[in-house]
């Protein structure tokens, strides 16, 4: 099966990478062979063994043409459930002035909001061309989704930042209560072996 990638013409050199480092990353890690056509930025992946490598290898590429670094990018590879989440901007703004006065809001005054963001919640976020992309585990991305819609709607960057204080401690307990639920089950366990 052979799926193909548009990718900005700006972006092919990063899938590249340098001496073609990034290109035979993706290869190797997901046995395919990629062809890029620099002239109309279009990725071919063909001759995949595996179609959810195939999958995955499409989310990588994907990632490094909304303007992540292949390092995290890659990271989509080696964690199963991790995943991409791409936000259209262009639907919410009609012009580019508002398409940067949204951006500018997403990203906030010397990248705080988007640190906060990655910070409070555990993941990447990239604002690149008109798209908010955020590499997360599904529940993450979710609270990201809904923290950029508050954003492009108006509401204050403070109510915002409690929003996500409030699914960051959210996320906490529920590490916690999963972790309580594997110790309870070998606890259970041990004692039926005695």
């Amino acid at each position: 099966m052979t799926q193909f990638v548009k990718v900005p013409k700006e972006r092919i050199a990063v899938i590249i990478g340098p001496n073609g480092a990034v290109k035979k990353q993706i290869e190797e890690a997901a046995k395919l062979k990629l062809e890029i056509n620099s002239e109309d930025g279009r990725v071919e992946i063909k001759d995949e063994e595996d179609p959810v490598a195939g999958m995955r290898a499409m989310e990588v590429i994907k990632a490094i043409a909304r303007g992540f670094s292949p390092e995290k990018a890659l990271e989509l590879f080696y964690e199963d459930f991790l995943t991409l989440d791409i936000i259209d901007l262009s639907e919410a703004a009609s012009t580019p002035k508002e398409l940067a006065r949204l951006k500018g809001r997403i990203i906030g005054r010397e990248g705080k909001t988007r640190e906060i963001a990655e910070k409070l919640i555990n993941v990447k976020i990239s604002v690149y061309g008109k798209t908010v992309s955020v590499i997360g585990f599904p529940e993450q991305t979710t609270i990201i989704r809904t923290a950029v819609d508050m954003l492009i709607n108006g509401v204050n960057h403070g109510t915002v930042y409690s929003f996500l204080e409030k699914k960051h401690d959210d996320l906490i307990r529920s590490q916690l209560d999963s972790i309580e639920y594997i110790d309870m089950e070998e606890d259970a366990d041990e004692q039926e072996e005695e």
